[in-house]
């Protein structure tokens, strides 16, 4: 296949695209140099170089993967789901600190990390970690430590624990091995992740008709100048964006509907 003519230069978007990244992709492979940066004015990259770039997209792809690094709750959440503790940020922290886990880039100046960099992180340091910080505390986890162990909202944890009667030590701390228990109630646990995506449905539902409301109001603005009825048009500086916005969440809307608990 003979080789694309590149003509004009590229912006952030369309050097994405060109190579197949997302822009979070784009941003890491230039903070790794694994991709160049902008040789024009504006954050725009010449022909010259994006032909350079050719191919280096997959590099990327296979280096960090296809999915969005996350932040150090978030990180905590999984490692605490993955191994049954009540992980936390800061454990997180001490486990980049030993040279366990590295910090794959930053996002609003907090370090992100590669998921499978987590899920690929050896159970006994983390629990080393947590130990460590916990003391005579490990077998024991308060309400919100158990919801994250079990990836649960904490009124969902507060509602079943209180079904179930279970029981607290002088601090109002539960039994590790009851909320263990819990997360191996595979009936339970289904229940409550149906119950999590009809709450997450909702809300998401909630923001689409915030953002239809705001696009409707801004096609009546274009009628009314359509029609003489106004003066000026309205402003066209956000409606892309808020299109965008309503495009996304319709999609997540229908990732909800269809998942199966």
């Amino acid at each position: 296949m003979p080789a694309q003519i590149i003509h004009g230069d590229f912006g952030v978007q369309q050097f994405a695209a060109r190579l197949g990244l997302s822009r979070w992709q784009l941003r890491v492979g230039r903070e790794h140099g694994m991709l160049p940066g902008p040789d024009l004015d504006g954050e725009r990259w010449s022909a010259r170089l994006v032909r350079e770039a050719d191919g280096n997209g997959a590099k990327v792809i296979a280096m960090f993967g296809a999915e969005p690094p996350i932040g150090s709750v978030r990180a905590a959440a999984r490692l605490a789901s993955r191994v049954g503790l009540d992980v936390e940020r800061r454990d997180v922290e001490v486990l980049v600190a030993r040279g366990d886990l590295n910090v794959i880039s930053s996002f609003r100046g907090h370090p992100v990390y590669l998921i499978r960099d987590l899920d690929g992180l050896d159970p006994d340091a983390v629990r080393e970690v947590v130990s460590a910080r916990k003391g005579p505390l490990l077998d024991s986890v308060d309400g919100n430590g158990a919801a994250v162990i079990l990836d649960w909202p904490r009124k969902a944890f507060d509602r079943i624990a209180s079904e179930q009667d279970l029981a607290t030590d002088r601090l109002g701390r539960y039994s590790l091995s009851d909320v263990r228990r819990l997360a191996s109630d595979e009936v339970l646990m289904r229940a409550v992740s149906e119950e999590k995506r009809r709450l997450a449905l909702a809300k998401t539902r909630r923001t689409e008709t915030r953002i239809e409301d705001v696009v409707r109001s801004w096609l009546v603005q274009c009628t009314a100048y359509i029609d003489r009825v106004a003066d000026q048009p309205p402003d066209t500086t956000s409606i892309g964006r808020t299109l965008r916005a309503l495009v996304t969440a319709r999609a997540e809307s229908m990732k909800q509907e269809h998942e199966v608990p």
